[in-house]
């Protein structure tokens, strides 16, 4: 069997590797937004030539996984850090998926005069709200802090707050003038893709919560 130390280690490779995860997707956020804002089909098409390693990633997460759970067969806390790992893993891949499909809206995006200032900076806000939670919501699993699982669920409410605003603005304006249907639909899209990836981050925190107290909570209610 293996010792306790060497099931530490390994339990710590998991972690690193579910860290690696995080900051792949993470980092392809940030450049699939960057290209959204510059518009740059070259940032674009790097992030959707990327999403392979995100899969990869992921996919090594659940071997590791299902290998320490093998050899070790452990119970209680253990078994829910190595379950937690694997729950959080499945929201950071599908986090790099967003990040993809945002890349993808991004090049079908047409040039207009069309002024859409206010619905580009509420999404602007909800992608900045959006990291926010991410990066807090990994510290709260990493720290194992309840606290600040709770507060990154609550910054949710905001993202959906925005989410609602500016689909409205949105069909309001593909009413006034439906020859910009293409760019609107890309931007609701766009939306959506965010107000998800918030989902997936609340589902991180509510894995902390799951990681200490061993029962699901939806901290959404």
């Amino acid at each position: 069997m293996v010792t306790r130390e060497r099931f530490d280690e390994e339990l710590s490779r998991l972690q690193s590797q579910l860290i690696e995860l995080n900051n792949f997707a993470k980092n392809a956020f940030e450049t699939a937004f960057h290209a959204l804002e510059t518009r740059n089909v070259e940032e674009a098409l790097k992030v959707m030539e990327n999403d392979t390693k995100a899969d990869i990633l992921y996919e090594e997460i659940h071997d590791s996984a299902i290998l320490l759970i093998a050899k070790q067969q452990p119970v209680a806390t253990d078994l829910r850090q190595i379950i937690t790992t694997l729950k959080i893993s499945t929201d950071l891949e599908r986090i790099a998926d967003f990040a993809v499909n945002i890349a993808k809206s991004t090049i079908r995006l047409k040039d207009t005069n069309l002024d859409m200032s206010e619905p580009i900076n509420n999404i602007k806000r909800m992608y900045t709200v959006s990291m926010k939670m991410l990066e807090e919501g990994m510290n709260a699993f990493t720290t194992v802090d309840l606290k600040l699982a709770k507060e990154v669920a609550k910054m949710d409410d905001e993202v959906d707050e925005l989410y609602g605003k500016t689909i409205k603005m949105l069909f309001q304006i593909n009413r006034d003038q439906p020859e910009n249907i293409n760019n609107v639909t890309q931007l609701l899209f766009i939306c959506r893709f965010l107000e998800r990836t918030a989902d997936h981050i609340t589902n991180i925190a509510e894995n902390v919560f799951y990681l200490v107290k061993g029962k699901h909570y939806d901290l959404n209610e």
